[in-house]
């Protein structure tokens, strides 16, 4: 194993694993189950949080309604929840569970609705806190009401960590927060609420997964857990994504992908995240309509090049099915970086932030958002390289229009 040849045992390593995930077709009807569970919990009423037609259209509202029913548990909805959602969602989530008496949270969605839920999750359990005030980290909040997480994409990871993010739209900062309190009881994957994804939201979540895979490899902080899971997942979405392409409703496919994007998540909670999302959330805070997980495509060849001599072995070993024949040489980094933007373009995602409206003379705002948003500087932080502003601004820079 790498780390082994590296003598990293001798430093001590965090291993995450917490959440207890039900993967594979028909997964949701183990929300019977779960809803009997927070029934002997002497939970009598939950918030579901959503966007507002997936839930519905997937089928799985349909399963939750009837679990609920079956099990004496009274819901109360909240289906406002945008992309990107912001912190304003939160609080109102909160206020529609607060108002129902609602003793844990049920959302049904991507990373969105997720990350909204976990959110208000905190707030029921803190009535005095606001959504605000925990993603900015003006407080800690070390409790939050049970949190059940089904997930309609496969991409997010959110519902296997710790971790949120939501905007705070008047100050444009888009913080991420990792708390204890947050990890989901229980989690859903079930491949059969995800065909319906269009070809674009299937494209974006299935590369979200792959910087997951790649951030939490190489940050200062990984395990060899970490890097493991990395591998299988960047393989699995490179054998998978274009057979889900081409065959949408596909299940073992979309299994396929839903599996990798498990691993993903459970190896950011392990290894943490660096530059690639450090540097997409000022982006998609500052445009709430652009996707997270095409920031993230746009971002990526620059930022590989950057990391690549500083984390060459690992990244050679995850990247093999996408870049075969690497040397795990530094020297490598501009050929990997031109080689993961032509596959990215070769799945039809050929966006540069000059498409989506940005101009070099926004480089030095956005760069001031990486320093100024809570929690970005953390992020920044465990690169492998030194995160300078220098840095920063050139991963931006050369993210404006495609490698050469």
């Amino acid at each position: 194993m790498l780390f082994a040849r590296k003598n990293s045992f001798s430093k001590i390593r965090e291993i995450r694993t917490k959440v207890t995930t039900y993967l594979g077709v028909g997964a949701i009807d183990k929300i019977d189950d779960i809803m009997a569970e927070l029934k002997r919990r002497g939970i009598n009423a939950a918030l579901c949080v959503t966007g507002g037609h997936s839930y519905k259209l997937t089928g799985a509202w349909d399963k939750v309604c009837a679990a609920a029913a079956n099990h004496g548990v009274e819901l109360c909805l909240y289906n406002k929840v945008t992309p990107n959602p912001t912190t304003d969602a939160v609080d109102e989530a909160a206020a529609c569970g607060r108002a129902a008496g609602a003793g844990a949270v049920i959302t049904i969605g991507g990373g969105s609705p997720i990350d909204c839920g976990k959110g208000a999750a905190i707030l029921l359990a803190n009535p005095d806190f606001t959504g605000e005030e925990v993603f900015c980290s003006r407080v800690v909040p070390d409790k939050a009401v049970p949190i059940v997480a089904i997930n309609l994409t496969h991409g997010t990871g959110s519902e296997v960590n710790r971790f949120a993010v939501a905007t705070v739209t008047a100050l444009k900062f888009k913080p991420a927060i990792a708390l204890d309190c947050i990890y989901p009881t229980y989690s859903i994957d079930d491949p059969a609420l995800m065909t319906g994804l269009s070809p674009q939201q299937t494209l974006y979540v299935s590369i979200d997964a792959v910087n997951h895979s790649i951030e939490a490899a190489t940050t200062v902080c990984t395990n060899p857990f970490a890097i493991m899971l990395a591998e299988e997942a960047i393989t699995t979405v490179y054998r998978s994504l274009p057979r889900a392409m081409a065959h949408p409703d596909e299940l073992p496919t979309r299994g396929e992908l839903a599996y990798a994007a498990m691993l993903a998540g459970v190896a950011f909670d392990n290894g943490m995240l660096h530059l690639t999302h450090a540097l997409e959330h000022p982006l998609s805070g500052v445009k709430p309509s652009l996707s997270h997980g095409l920031g993230l495509a746009i971002l990526l060849p620059a930022v590989i090049e950057e990391i690549y001599p500083a984390s060459a072995q690992t990244l050679a070993f995850i990247l093999k099915t996408i870049v075969p024949g690497l040397a795990g040489m530094p020297d490598e980094a501009h050929k990997v970086a031109l080689a993961v933007q032509q596959w990215i373009f070769g799945l039809g995602v050929t966006e540069k932030l000059e498409d989506m409206g940005f101009v070099e003379e926004d480089i030095d705002g956005l760069c001031d958002l990486v320093e100024q948003t809570p929690s970005l500087s953390l992020l920044t932080s465990l690169a492998p390289v030194k995160a300078d502003r220098e840095l920063i601004a050139r991963i931006y820079r050369n993210s404006m229009r495609p490698m050469i």
